[in-house]
């Protein structure tokens, strides 16, 4: 098995450990076993249970700008990619989101690196919107909105409307449209 692969193994292994359990589920011998792993063979790949956290999140940041790319060359535009991605797609993402946020609130055991991947996966939102659009205000408006709709659906509040939210996205975009900067 090549080491990616093993990296890999344990890197979804930890993924699954934190939907199931969260945060406080994860020590090395419970991520070791999932992967079917050695604790040795865990230990070569992450060090720590905060080198594994710091190795999800490198991978997430790792989908997120190819999300990003997709979002700047989209047809249907970035804010409506925005604001649609900002609704977990499954269950699992919403768990798995959930229980990283647990992870970056005790901040004790993660690396800097790790936080402030995080807060750029937010912030580069934030600067592709403003870049997007010539009204800041509307920018602002989006991004809150689409925050909310994240925050909401994996702090488990009662979804929104479907309809409701589809009027929303399209009032948004519609509203966008007329500031949208030239390609």
């Amino acid at each position: 098995m090549s080491t990616s692969n093993t990296r890999d193994r344990i890197l979804d292994a930890l993924q699954d450990t934190l939907i199931r359990g969260g945060y406080s589920a994860v020590t090395l011998e419970a991520v070791a076993r999932e992967a079917e792993v050695s604790k040795g063979g865990l230990l070569y790949h992450f060090p720590s249970k905060a080198a594994m956290v710091n190795g999800l999140i490198e991978r997430l940041r790792e989908l997120a700008e190819e999300e990003f790319r997709q979002a700047r060359e989209s047809e249907e535009g970035l804010v409506r990619v925005f604001l649609r991605t900002s609704l977990p797609q499954s269950p699992e993402e919403k768990e798995l989101y959930w229980a990283l946020i647990a992870a970056l609130r005790s901040h004790e055991e993660l690396e800097e690196e790790a936080v402030r991947h995080v807060q750029y996966l937010f912030e580069h939102w934030r600067e592709l919107l403003h870049e997007e659009l010539t009204d800041p205000v509307l920018a602002e408006i989006i991004l809150r909105a689409g925050d909310g709709l994240y925050m909401a659906a994996i702090a488990g509040l009662a979804p929104p409307d479907p309809e409701l939210t589809g009027q929303m996205i399209d009032r948004l975009v519609e509203e966008s449209d007329k500031v949208r900067r030239a390609r």
